[in-house]
């Protein structure tokens, strides 16, 4: 028993916060800080969060003084190294009650309509940025605050013309390489596909590999933090190669733990990508070359469900496991560096 209850103040009640739909919402996993994973409930930029307060009281009969109650919806960055300031890039407010005394359990319906999630959920290693919903019953000691974490997913479309990389590389009089990526843009289901071509091979090669880097970058100026994580090692060549020789990739990345590319987030941190091509000679002396991608992801595909034939109506039904692929979706990156080409929202 706490102190507070003890001696008689304790809240008087309980707090639960129910979704209307949350029995047909699909869940996702999102990574939390101490590297456990956690199931929420998905949503995407443009969708309503409505829902109902539950706050259930201990002892009927008896009476809780409370200075109020509200609801909010938070988008909340927090730095790791700075966890005094916590940085709100939105934040919505429904007052649910005025100051009164309960006597028995009561619910209140809320709605936060057609809300703005201009940035996905991540947890990373220095940062994270999440949306949840606060209840808080304000009272004369201390109030009573109720949080339920929700998962955004932001969804982009990007234009067939996704132009592949091609660079050549090498050391002089020593070794000559060219490689080719099929695209710059992968969504987070996507297969990399290349050649590597060795046209100039003077130096005895061991072996060579193809790693995904993540970048996280926080802070700014003196207080920036880069952290440098691989995702994926996949080995593409064992043995030395000879001249003329192509070495195929082809790397899935449905396998990976990967969170789309984003860029200067409400001027906090960025998360980039980074294709690492690995060579390592028989003294153990490594070549690498890196090129930068973009992770998005990609709206699932609808599925036409067969006709209902028991249905006296001609409209067509869908699965309703794809319903989130209806709602409005926001691009990945709204922020493209110049030159890039821009995502175009599916509709």
């Amino acid at each position: 028993m706490s102190l507070a209850s003890f001696f008689g103040f304790g809240s008087g009640v309980d707090v639960e916060i129910v979704l209307d739909g949350q029995e047909m919402r699909k869940t996702a996993e999102m990574k939390l800080e101490d590297g456990r994973k956690d199931k929420y409930y998905l949503y995407l930029d443009g969708e309503t969060i409505s829902g109902k307060v539950n706050v259930i009281h201990k002892k009927p009969g008896t009476k809780v003084e409370h200075h109020g109650m509200k609801i909010e919806f938070i988008g909340q960055i927090e730095l790791y190294y700075d966890r005094s300031n916590r940085h709100e890039f939105t934040s919505l407010v429904r007052e649910l009650a005025r100051p009164a005394e309960l006597s028995q359990s009561v619910s209140y319906d809320f709605e936060f309509v057609q809300v703005e999630k201009p940035y996905e959920s991540y947890t990373g290693a220095n940062v994270k940025l999440r949306y949840f919903l606060r209840f808080t019953m304000v009272k004369r000691l201390s109030d009573l605050v109720k949080e339920q974490d929700i998962l955004v997913h932001t969804l982009s479309h990007y234009p067939d013309q996704n132009s592949s990389i091609k660079m050549e590389v090498g050391i002089e009089d020593c070794l000559h390489i060219e490689f080719e990526y099929n695209k710059s843009k992968y969504h987070l289901r996507d297969v990399i596909v290349g050649k590597i071509y060795f046209l100039l091979v003077r130096i005895k090669i061991r072996h060579m590999e193809i790693q995904i880097i993540k970048r996280e970058t926080t802070g700014s100026g003196p207080n920036t933090f880069n952290e440098n994580e691989t995702i994926a090692k996949y080995e593409i060549m064992d043995g030395a190669p000879v001249r003329g020789e192509s070495i195929p990739i082809r790397l899935f990345l449905n396998g990976y733990e990967l969170s789309p590319t984003m860029r200067d987030v409400n001027k906090k941190f960025s998360v980039r990508y980074y294709l690492n091509l690995v060579l390592v000679d028989e003294e153990d002396r490594r070549y690498f070359k890196q090129q930068e991608i973009t992770i998005f992801r990609k709206a699932d595909k609808v599925r036409k469900a067969a006709p209902n034939t028991n249905n006296s109506g001609s409209g067509t039904r869908f699965d309703s496991s794809q319903d989130l692929a209806n709602h409005t979706q926001s691009p990945v990156d709204s922020r493209e560096t110049e030159g890039e080409e821009s995502p175009q929202k599916d509709t």
